[in-house]
């Protein structure tokens, strides 16, 4: 028998402290080692690890306990903190972040620029020396601490990170400084000139928290999507109390059964349904729909949405964090802190990326003191010691571990604007992926409500066709038949009268009978009026010619003669015909599942311009066909409504349930579609490939820079050219290249489907 899969939990805990990708790597590496732990995802970005554990072997507290051991510090959210306040509160620490970086590297900048004209202004040499070595320190101790303790915590778990190079090569810098400042006989009796770093190593710190700045404020860019959406939650509602007097209270004070007010223009305040009143509302930043959409008494209403020029009353129902947009926003939160397999690369080099680094450093020193002179090298002891330092400071596994991780955040940030919700990086690459699209039929291609389509008055009748529509919808008004429905919503629309029937008797699957204002009046199918023997000679040809249509003919007679035929249809939407043409020209195969029969499943086809069929499957036949597609090499996305097509959506590669833009609990999609449009199903694979290219650029560049700058630092160019590199100069390409990666993925931010 085979074993069960054991339960697992999952919890978010934020971590603090990481810099780099070894730092995010190393934290990912001790969590996957814990005992109990099914998966772990450490997003640099997000400061958070993800965790999916057995509770029977461990607990949040001991994976708590895990990160503080590798030098990070990590601490459980408060239970009582909501989504909202959650992202708040990490908004503010982004703030926070990027206005202490900026600030001391105004400062730092500042003094360097004071560390770089000084000696050309003064004569007095040695004091100028003494005052250069007592700004660095102040500049160390106070702009640069972090990268120090961060290091010296690093250190003290026998790792390495960005820091360690930092500190290692600023620090040698300022001790040598430091000797030469204080010994200067030291270097001299030794035939080298005893020169000073002091402005080198206080430039290095300002251009490296320069870059920091630069890099925060882009951070902070991607997140705006998340942002934007949790600024939509209003912090008061006006509540109807006892004698409907309207009081304004906090939003949490709402409970389920108030009556809330939302006047034209207002943003409602929780979800619910109106009990009176309409409107149209702008429900775009949820949907990414442009269109205000009509609400009427019944209709549901999601918080955070514009009402427009209407007012309406309607009744509170779920709030909270059970609410649409609090589900939402953990939805997208959990999303961007997920990891794309494409992370996998850039965890397996940074994870040796710093002891390398470390260890080219100090082969650059020992060969060019060997070497040097041989070369023609002056000085090579100091010229090989300002080429390890160049190395420790161009060295960069910062831009590795941004590369993806801003790419998934940006890109899940522009998919919910176009009413996608993509539930993880994983998610996001395979969907690039995807070769084949298969189609459930009602609800995805279809309106998923049947229509009246066609009034056919038989010939020689004494009925016109409002007259026909009138009668046969006084007789359905009294059935629940999901066609019987579509009679009446067409008369209605119609604005004609419905009677009141007498004397109604339903023939089950076969139609209904009543009498409508003196007339008896037959509704039906074939089958009844055949039992009563009315003659269908006149409506036979309208009536096969609908059905080759994929439309249902409903008979209609009066008084025992046949007066004419309904078509009714689930009727294509609008947009479904030209989505599926963008995935054809997407390179993609579309096939539809249905469970209707070939003669309508075919119509519907051909309407839509679907390239295959399978018709007459239940939901275990649609596993068996996706089944079949993926033997033969197919990367299969499943586009359903979530409910009965569960089985489906689980099976595919990726499953893409239509959430008709307020159920987002579709558990067994990757892709939850806030709109019933299948154009954003071409939409969303569209953003997962450009998405994808530019992670691979992100990685390119960065793997790139490494190669490129490290020999170049190391002086592989000296002997052709003569070029040494700065450590300055190092250390503006080192600032550079973390903001070219972040910069490179918020250009997603401007991506605009075709």
């Amino acid at each position: 028998m085979a074993a069960t899969e054991k339960p697992t939990v999952s919890v978010r805990i934020p971590v603090s402290g990481m810099t780099c990708a070894a730092c995010q790597a190393r934290v990912q590496r001790t969590l996957e080692r814990q005992p109990g732990v099914a998966s772990a995802a450490v997003n640099l970005m997000m400061k958070s690890a993800t965790i999916d554990y057995d509770p029977a072997q461990t607990d949040p507290d001991h994976l708590v306990k895990a990160i503080r051991d590798t030098g990070y510090d990590a601490q459980l959210p408060s239970p009582a903190q909501t989504v909202f306040e959650e992202q708040q509160s990490r908004d503010a620490a982004q703030a926070e972040e990027f206005a202490d970086l900026r600030r001391k590297a105004i400062v730092s900048g500042v003094a360097g620029v004071i560390a770089m004209i000084a000696p050309m202004v003064s004569m007095d040499n040695a004091a100028l020396m003494f005052a250069l070595l007592v700004i660095t320190a102040a500049v160390m101790l106070w702009a640069g601490r972090h990268f120090y303790t961060r290091a010296w915590a690093a250190f003290r778990h026998h790792v390495a990170d960005m820091n360690t190079l930092i500190a290692l090569g600023t620090g040698a810098a300022f001790l040598y400084s430091v000797i030469a400042t204080v010994a200067p006989g030291f270097f001299v009796r030794r035939g080298v000139a005893p020169d000073v770093y002091f402005e080198a190593v206080i430039i290095i710190i300002a251009l490296i928290l320069t870059g920091n700045t630069f890099e925060a404020r882009a951070k902070m860019r991607t997140s705006n999507a998340l942002r934007a959406l949790v600024h939509l939650q209003p912090k008061t509602a006006r509540v109807a109390r006892t004698g409907n007097a309207e009081v304004d209270v906090l939003v949490e004070q709402v409970q389920p059964g108030d009556t809330v007010v939302v006047r034209p223009g207002e943003r409602v305040p929780v979800d619910g349904t109106i009990t009176s009143g309409e409107s149209g509302v702008d429900e775009s930043m949820l949907t990414g729909e442009s269109m205000p959409v009509a609400k009427k008494t019944g209709d549901h209403v999601i918080g955070g949405t514009v009402n427009g020029t209407g007012a309406f009353r309607y009744e509170a129902t779920t709030l909270g964090a059970d609410s649409v947009l609090a589900r939402i926003v953990k939805l997208m939160r959990d999303a961007q802190g997920s990891r794309a397999p494409i992370q996998r690369l850039a965890d397996r080099i940074s994870a040796v990326f710093v002891p390398v680094v470390v260890s080219i450093a100090i082969a650059t020193f020992v060969t060019w003191f060997v070497i040097g002179d041989a070369v023609g090298m002056s000085a090579p002891a100091v010229r090989g010691f300002a080429a390890a330092v160049t190395v420790l400071i161009i060295a960069c596994p910062c831009a590795m571990g941004l590369a993806v991780p801003t790419a998934v955040m940006v890109a899940t940030g522009k998919g919910a604007e176009l009413g996608a919700l993509v539930k993880g990086g994983e998610t996001l690459q395979r969907l690039g992926d995807v070769t084949s699209v298969a189609l459930d039929k009602t609800g995805t291609v279809t309106e998923g409500r049947p229509a009246v389509t066609d009034i056919i008055v038989a010939p020689g009748a004494t009925w016109n066709s409002d007259q026909l529509l009138s009668l046969a919808a006084s007789v359905e008004s009294m059935s629940e038949h999901p066609l019987a429905d579509a009679i009446v919503r067409r008369a209605k629309e119609a604005t004609l009268t419905i009677s009141r029937p007498a004397d109604f008797r339903s023939h089950t699957g076969r139609g209904a009978v009543a009498t409508v204002d003196a007339h008896s009046v037959m509704v039906g199918n074939e089958a009844l009026l055949a039992e009563c023997e009315v003659d269908l000679k006149p409506l036979r040809q309208d009536a096969d010619r609908l059905a080759t249509e994929a439309r249902t003919p409903v008979f209609v007679a009066v008084d025992g003669v046949a007066v004419g035929v309904l078509g009714i249809a689930d009727p294509i939407k609008n947009s479904s015909r030209h989505a599926i043409q963008r995935l054809h020209s997407a390179g993609l195969d579309v096939v539809l599942l249905t469970g209707d029969n070939p003669v309508t499943a075919d119509a519907i086809a051909r309407e839509a311009g679907v390239d295959r069929v399978v018709a007459g499957v239940l939901p275990d036949g649609k596993v068996t066909e996706i089944q079949r597609l993926q033997t033969r090499g197919k990367v299969v996305a499943m586009v359903g409504d979530g409910i009965n097509d569960a089985p489906a959506l689980a099976q595919a590669d990726v499953g893409m349930a239509i959430g008709g833009g307020t159920d987002i609990a579709a558990e067994a999609a990757d892709v939850v579609l806030m709109r019933g449009d299948l154009r954003a199903v071409s939409q969303t694979i569209a953003l997962s490939r450009r998405t994808m290219r530019t992670m691979k650029q992100n990685l390119f560049w960065a793997f790139a820079y490494n190669v490129i700058g490290i020999p170049i630092a190391a002086g592989v160019l000296y002997p052709a050219f003569g070029v040494l590199l700065s450590p300055i100069i190092a250390s503006a390409a080192m600032a550079f290249s973390s903001v070219s990666v972040v910069g490179n993925s918020l250009r997603l931010r401007r991506w605009l489907p075709k």
